[in-house]
């Protein structure tokens, strides 16, 4: 990727910006008849939010993402957000090998790009947003539990129509890191493109861009209180889920599965997204807040405290999470909790296996991790977790997805063992996880990237919305108190849905 260094400002005016994108369509030949030009800039702060919400439209891809710097206590020194819109160029996956499909496609796009500006700054140049479904490809059983779903009429029930995987190069991107902001503007340049056209409408689109004003995005909005709550199977049959599952962890046929349920709820208007993600933002900073669309008018959002990946310089770090327990509502009851989770038998047994099953993937890619062998706690608002972060350096010969492919599922959002488990999962549930559970995240040019784990999550569609979480059953689980721990989980979205 050739990368142009240039102390020209190309938005100084109109005139610039076309005569330097006229130049490199005259630069296109017979065998090099398509560039991709990504350009760039620091500009004045503006909240990545605001933009999104300005200059988005419902059939464009889009790509949100703001979370605090882990382990860091000043969340608006060491914060990042991100906010990817339009698709400059795009892939989705059907079938096949996706995360192979998905590094070819990348690769392709940067060996046919000039990259040009401030090229220096961080989260400056191209950048990925992927997305991944749970599932690659549903089972045969699992679409007959999707059919046979009679718990409410077929009309309005809410169907999740993301590809097996999409990855977009944005048209805009505006990224907001220790107080610095730093615009990207890609744009796909060929023989036949009108360049007065294109020109225009990059220009008025960074004019509209810098002269965005976000304080309406700084207050909590209350959320509906009159919300219509329908269960995507019963209560009892979820329940009879675990029951089934225990029967089969004790018949050693497996040792831990991870069993998902759903609910839809319905409003009198439309949800609002980026309410709803100011909200999730505001209540729940030590999270990854998620937004992903697929250009359909639907939306998949999350509040994750689950990083699946994440590469930079070299340095991989990943999480294992596993085993959890509620916040108490005084300091002496929150901590009697926390203590009791990290002695829990169960707990720490389920946490060991997420850990031991990342441990042998990474060993077998030939990498060497490094972890504590005491699990810390990981307290968020309303739920605490056990909490192994795993480090290990990698070599630049091996791609953020050809890990990303080794690692998902987990055993966090799936079971041991895996492939038993996944097939189980299809058996016992009678909805389609989409993006649920699912690795969502993003790559650099340089092979940087981070990816969370879509828990804690809602598909939002007009006045619709689907809420999932899951429940990690091992032996000693009990059906109540897993179902209890689902309905907790459930509170990190109503508590902010608008």
């Amino acid at each position: 990727m050739p990368v142009i260094p240039t102390s020209i400002n190309l938005f100084q005016t109109y005139q610039d910006l076309h005569q330097f994108l006229f130049n490199c369509q005259q630069t296109l030949t017979d065998k090099m008849q398509t560039k991709i030009i990504s350009i760039s800039l620091e500009i004045l702060p503006v909240d990545p939010l605001a933009i999104l919400a300005e200059i988005c439209e419902p059939h464009q891809l889009h790509f949100y993402l703001e979370k605090q710097i882990i382990g860091e206590k000043n969340i608006h020194k060491n914060s990042l957000a991100i906010a990817a819109i339009d698709a400059a160029n795009h892939l989705t996956v059907k079938s096949g090998n996706r995360f192979a499909q998905a590094q070819s496609f990348i690769q392709s796009c940067l060996n046919n790009t000039i990259s040009l500006g401030a090229t220096h700054l961080p989260y400056a140049g191209l950048h990925f947003f992927c997305s991944f479904t749970f599932f690659e490809n549903q089972t045969q059983a699992n679409l007959k539990n999707l059919h046979q779903n009679g718990n409410y009429p077929q009309q309005l029930s809410i169907n999740p129509h993301f590809p097996s995987a999409t990855i977009f190069l944005p048209k805009w991107q505006i990224t907001q890191t220790n107080n610095r902001n730093i615009l990207v503007i890609n744009t796909v340049i060929n023989t036949s493109i009108n360049i007065q056209n294109i020109s225009q409408k990059i220009w008025y689109k960074f004019q509209q861009i810098t002269q965005i004003n976000h304080t309406h995005l700084l207050t909590f909005t209350t959320p509906y209180k009159k919300l219509r709550r329908i269960n995507v199977n019963h209560l009892q049959e979820f329940k009879k889920s675990v029951a089934s599952a225990l029967d089969l962890i004790n018949s050693n046929s497996l040792r831990k599965i991870v069993l998902a349920h759903a609910i839809d709820i319905y409003s009198q208007t439309n949800f609002d997204l980026i309410k709803s993600l100011n909200n999730l933002r505001l209540i729940y900073p030590d999270c990854y807040i998620l937004s992903t669309s697929n250009g359909n008018g639907q939306n998949f959002i999350c509040a994750s405290p689950e990083r699946l990946i994440s590469i930079n310089n070299n340095q991989l770090v990943t999480d294992a999470l596993a085993g959890s327990a509620p916040r108490g509502k005084t300091p002496s009851e929150d901590a009697k909790l926390a203590n009791s989770l990290l002695c829990s038998e169960k707990d720490l047994r389920e946490h060991q296996f997420v850990i031991d099953f990342i441990i042998k993937r990474l060993q077998d890619l030939g990498l060497k991790p490094n972890y504590s062998s005491q699990p810390n706690l990981l307290q968020l608002s309303n739920i605490q977790h056990l909490w192994t972060p795993i480090t290990t350096e990698i070599s630049q010969n091996i791609h953020l997805l050809e890990i990303l492919a080794e690692l998902h599922p987990t055993p966090a959002v799936a079971g041991v063992p895996r492939d038993i488990a996944q097939e189980k999962i299809q058996n016992f549930e009678t909805f389609d996880r989409s993006l649920y559970a699912a690795p969502i995240g993003w790559i650099d040019h340089q092979g940087n990237g981070e990816f969370a784990v879509g828990i804690r999550s809602a598909l939002i569609d007009g006045d619709r919305a689907r809420l999932y979480a899951g429940a990690g059953i091992v032996s000693g689980s009990k059906p109540d108190k897993e179902l209890a721990e689902v309905q907790l989980k459930f509170q990190t979205l109503l508590k902010a849905l608008v």
